[in-house]
């Protein structure tokens, strides 16, 4: 099972060696975003984790050789007053990506086991009974023509402390620190325990998670380019997708 505890934070990568692998793996991303458009097949990339973990940066890099007609990327924040009116998963299902593009979800519709958890947004019947409800969702869409991997980016309160105090101080980044950062940050652990149960109860073969250690930025975003590209390899084979091109790797 997996657990943040079993991370090993002090994993690195020195520059030179982050950039030599990189622009490798780019190109490998841009392959791959061409091989699923020309086969119609819709890749869902959800990316969650701790407040500063780097997902933006992850996001960046991932995304820095695509053709910007092939994928979206979805901020994701509280529902809005009109969409409070429906199901939880109903905005979600407007931001699914069509076939032979990609969508990828900064925060997600596991924001129900989650903040709203631990917020008290939804109830405990509530919350309870959305993984099989999320387990059920991602399911009707693997069986169909979509590939989905989550990542969850995590770091340790000590260097989330760190950027924190970097972005207070960073002109560029001050937006992105806000009192609702603080105060996540005093629940900590209450957001270890829920992730920890939410690895358990929606770590599936057909919509796995993968945790990746985030303290150092450079290992962690050269992690997401790979086991991107491993997992949609890994469900074209599994699932017997008919291939119409091949993924086409640079020696």
């Amino acid at each position: 099972m997996k657990k943040l505890e079993d991370l090993d934070l002090t994993l690195k990568l020195e520059k030179q060696e982050y950039k030599k692998r990189l622009k490798k793996l780019q190109f490998e991303m841009l392959n791959i975003q061409q091989f699923l458009y020309q086969n119609k097949i819709g890749l869902i990339i959800v990316f969650e984790g701790m407040d500063a973990a780097g997902k933006g940066g992850a996001i960046k890099r991932l995304t820095r050789p695509l053709d910007p007609r092939g994928f979206v990327v979805h901020p994701i924040s509280a529902p809005q007053p009109h969409e409070k009116r429906y199901h939880y998963l109903h905005r979600f299902w407007r931001k699914l990506p069509q076939y032979g593009q990609i969508a990828i979800f900064d925060r997600s519709w596991y924001g129900r086991v989650l903040v709203e958890r631990i917020e008290g947004f939804a109830k405990k019947e509530e919350w309870s009974r959305a993984y099989k409800e999320i387990n059920e969702f991602e399911r009707l869409l693997t069986d169909d023509d979509y590939i989905i991997i989550k990542f969850w980016i995590h770091i340790d309160k000590d260097e989330q402390l760190v950027r924190f105090k970097e972005r207070e101080t960073n002109p560029f980044k001050m937006w992105k620190l806000t009192e609702e950062d603080w105060r996540n940050r005093k629940k900590f652990d209450e957001y270890v325990e829920a992730a920890n149960e939410m690895f358990a109860k929606t770590d599936t073969e057909n919509a796995p998670w993968v945790l990746i250690p985030g303290n150092n930025k450079l290992y962690a975003r050269i992690k997401v380019l790979e086991e991107t590209i491993k997992h949609v390899e890994k469900e074209v084979l599994r699932r017997g997708i008919k291939i119409k091109s091949s993924i086409k790797r640079k020696k």
